[in-house]
């Protein structure tokens, strides 16, 4: 993995696009005033949610996990015109927060919030997506994905974070830790997963990005 304090990870830093004002204050903010702070994507992930979203150019965009919102700012960067993401966020006392930050900039008419619990709510948000970002409850990664996996447009790009949480996936027999268990779990089920093409980034804590394997 690159991590954060490797040298590899600050000369990265200094050669990839800025960050903007905006997320570098929000991720300053985070680790300001929030718990669990790592959570928060940061400016290398950023760049490439933004990226990743501006090549795959889909309309309606899924994001599980809005946190504070840096994820879904850097998705709604790579938006084209006319496409939207809907965001999810299970903890309600992060709706003021979320909803001043979205209407403070133009990125966020592009961003629909929705608050509650995901699984309740994916069935009721809609269908054929484009493109998914899975940074929720990591316990339940599986359950999200084989909800999702109906939902999807043909050509869908699923993205999910935190893959190699911590490194603690190479060394499975000496943790016993729900959300280990989970996402190692996981990761072999999209590992061997007949309808997935799949590999893991090992860019921060794990991103994986997952298509559709033709019908």
């Amino acid at each position: 993995m690159t991590g954060e304090n490797d040298p590899i990870y600050s000369y990265i830093l200094a050669h990839i696009e800025e960050e903007p004002k905006l997320l570098n204050d929000i991720y300053r903010s985070t680790w300001l005033n929030h718990l669990y702070p790592r959570m928060c994507s940061g400016h290398l992930q950023g760049r490439i949610l933004k990226i990743l979203t501006a090549i795959k150019n889909p309309r309606r965009v899924l994001e599980l996990g809005t946190f504070t919102g840096y994820s879904a700012l850097s998705i709604a960067e790579g938006l084209s015109d006319g496409a939207v993401l809907h965001t999810v966020e299970i903890d309600d006392e992060l709706t003021d927060e979320l909803t001043a930050l979205f209407a403070s900039t133009p990125l966020g008419d592009k961003i629909n919030l929705h608050i509650g619990d995901a699984l309740q709510l994916i069935p009721s948000i809609g269908k054929e997506w484009d493109m998914v970002y899975i940074d929720a409850d990591k316990r339940l990664y599986r359950q999200y994905l084989d909800m999702l996996l109906p939902t999807l447009s043909p050509n869908a790009l699923i993205i999910a974070d935190n893959t190699l949480w911590g490194g603690k996936v190479a060394h499975p027999d000496t943790t016993s830790d729900a959300q280990t268990k989970a996402i190692l779990d996981f990761n072999d089920y999209v590992a061997h997963h007949p309808r997935l093409s799949t590999v893991i980034l090992p860019l921060r804590d794990g991103l994986t990005l997952m298509t559709l394997k033709p019908a």
